[in-house]
Order: C-alpha cells, then sequence, then structure tokens
C-alpha cells in the first residue's frame, strides 16, 4: 500500500468499539486484524484498557479502539473501566456498538444507549454471537435496539466464525472521513510488546481460575530483555492479588496453578513476537488494591 495515494481517494479515521461486558469486542478486534492483540475469556470485563488495532485496507485505514465493557459499576476499578470505556468517544470518527444477539443485557444496553443519545458521531450496530442466537427472539431484539438510537447501519455477524465481518468492514468504509494513513501501513497496533505479554499473563488467569480471582488481579512487567543473538526474550512479570489466600490459589498445589498460567502465556506470547520465550512469574499481595486509587493508577489503569 501507497503512501502517495490521492487523500481524496483514501480513507483513515478513528472507531470505538463500545459494547457491554462479553459481547464480543476483543474476539471481534482480533477477527478484524487476523492478530490476537486482545485478551479474551468468557468471563465479563477481561478487558481493563483501550486497545488500539489498526487494519491496513487496499483504500483505508481503519483505527479501532477496544474498550472495556460498559456496565453498572460499583467500586474504584470498575468505575475507572467504565469511564476508560466512555472517554474515547469524543475523539472518535464513528463508532461502533456490539451487542450479544444471544444473551443480551439489558441493564448494560441503558447505560451505553443513554451515553451515546448525546453523540453525533455515525453509529453502526453489530449484533454478535447471531448463530447462537434464537432467530426469532433476534429479530424482535434488532427491531428493540434499532429504535434506541440512531444507528447509521445494523450488521448481523459472529466475531466467532467471521460471519458477515467483512460486510460490517464495508459499512464502516463508507462512513470515515478522507484522508492519509495516521500509522505506517504494516503497524496492527501501538500497544508495546511488553504490554500485550502482561495482558496474555491476564488472560490465562481468567481462563484456568474461578470466578473471584481474576478481578482481584494485576500484571506487570518488572524485565522484558531481548536478546538477538539467541533469539530469545526474557521476561519477568508479577501477577498482584489482593489477599494471601488468593496468592496461594494462583501458585496451586507445588506451584502447579502457576506453571499452567505460565506455559499457556509463554506459548501466546511467542506466537505474538515471534520467537523463543523465557517467562518468570511471581505473585505478590497488594491489600485490597483494587480499592486503592493510587494502586489502580500504578497499574496502569
Amino acid at each position: 500500500m501507497s503512501h502517495d495515494l490521492n487523500p481524496s481517494e483514501f480513507k483513515s479515521g478513528f472507531v470505538a468499539l463500545l459494547g457491554p461486558p462479553n459481547a464480543g469486542k476483543s474476539t471481534l478486534l482480533n477477527r478484524l486484524l487476523g492478530e490476537k492483540i486482545s485478551i479474551t475469556s468468557q468471563k465479563p470485563q477481561t478487558t481493563r484498557n483501550r486497545i488500539l488495532g489498526i487494519l491496513n485496507r487496499e483504500n483505508a485505514q481503519i483505527i479501532f479502539m477496544d474498550t472495556p465493557g460498559v456496565h453498572r459499576a460499583s467500586g474504584s476499578l470498575n468505575t475507572r473501566i467504565v469511564e476508560v470505556a466512555l472517554s474515547c468517544l469524543p475523539d472518535m470518527d464513528a463508532a461502533i456498538v456490539i451487542l450479544d444477539g444471544a444473551s443480551p443485557d439489558p441493564h448494560s444496553e441503558k447505560i451505553l444507549f443513554n451515553a451515546l443519545k448525546a453523540q453525533e458521531k455515525p453509529i453502526i450496530l453489530a449484533v454478535n454471537k447471531v448463530d447462537s442466537a434464537e432467530k426469532s427472539l433476534l429479530a424482535q431484539r434488532i427491531d428493540l435496539w434499532s429504535k434506541m438510537v440512531n444507528f447509521q447501519e445494523i450488521v448481523p455477524i459472529s466475531a466467532r466464525t467471521g460471519f458477515q465481518v467483512d460486510i460490517l468492514i464495508k459499512a464502516l468504509e463508507k462512513l470515515l472521513p478522507s484522508g492519509p494513513p495516521f500509522y505506517p501501513t504494516d503497524a496492527i497496533t501501538d500497544v508495546p510488546e511488553r504490554f500485550i505479554a502482561a495482558e496474555m499473563v491476564r488472560e490465562k488467569i481468567f481462563r484456568l481460575t474461578g470466578e473471584e480471582i481474576p478481578y482481584s488481579t494485576a500484571v506487570t512487567i518488572e524485565d522484558f530483555s531481548e536478546d538477538a543473538d539467541r533469539n530469545l526474550v526474557s521476561i519477568q512479570a508479577v501477577i498482584h492479588v489482593e489477599r494471601e489466600s488468593q496468592k496461594g490459589i494462583i501458585i496451586g498445589k507445588n506451584g502447579a496453578k502457576l506453571k499452567q498460567i505460565g506455559r499457556a502465556a509463554r506459548e501466546d506470547i511467542e506466537r505474538m513476537i515471534g520467537c523463543r520465550v523465557f517467562l518468570k512469574l511471581f505473585v505478590r499481595v497488594q491489600k485490597n488494591w483494587t480499592k486503592d486509587t493510587r494502586a489502580i493508577n500504578r497499574f496502569g489503569y
């Protein structure tokens, strides 16, 4: 792709991916990019930060902002998460609202719709998980949602299988302003590798531990060293928990759970950066950090 394209022929812009927890925003972003940069799990509120993903097309560059799930928040951490999700709207050229066509979340949808009513930016509704939704109920839900916000288009999709994702992209391209690319055309994100590595570890905690534990953990990278001669990256990561009992669960009997988390995360990180990875995990107790504003800031939320 050339940067010498006539700006009137090329489109570029920033697009927010918004929706309730577990609607499939991160799965959709990974599907759009063909690369895993945003973590996923079946537990809600997996995403905590805004993740930027760059889709380069023949005549367009679309910069997606994956955001945390919008929900009725309680507590310092969850309140901050929702603020992060909605604060990107004024800077966007358009937005895609992703709703779960199979298992709606009316309370979160209401919060989201109220936030969107004042927006003048074009918005597309992507109704996700249509492959597992009951068709008669799906039609009723789409009819109801279409009356909540003035959507430019409504596109039923499946982020998991890729169903009609190409139609969603084409609909979005029409809404973008003309202009040159904002990023190099071989880039897929502006997020540093060490951030994605921390997120990969946190994803495995979500997938491999019980209901309470993931929401009480944060992951920070203390060392990220590259050895080009050995084609090796050495990473030291710290898993922060709120209580000693949680530390014991994360470590597991004879360290088995921590080894399982580390092995799964290392394999994903190696796929991402394309070389061997030595990953060392530590677990530390930061008492009640999810209620501590300073700790929340220090952990990057």
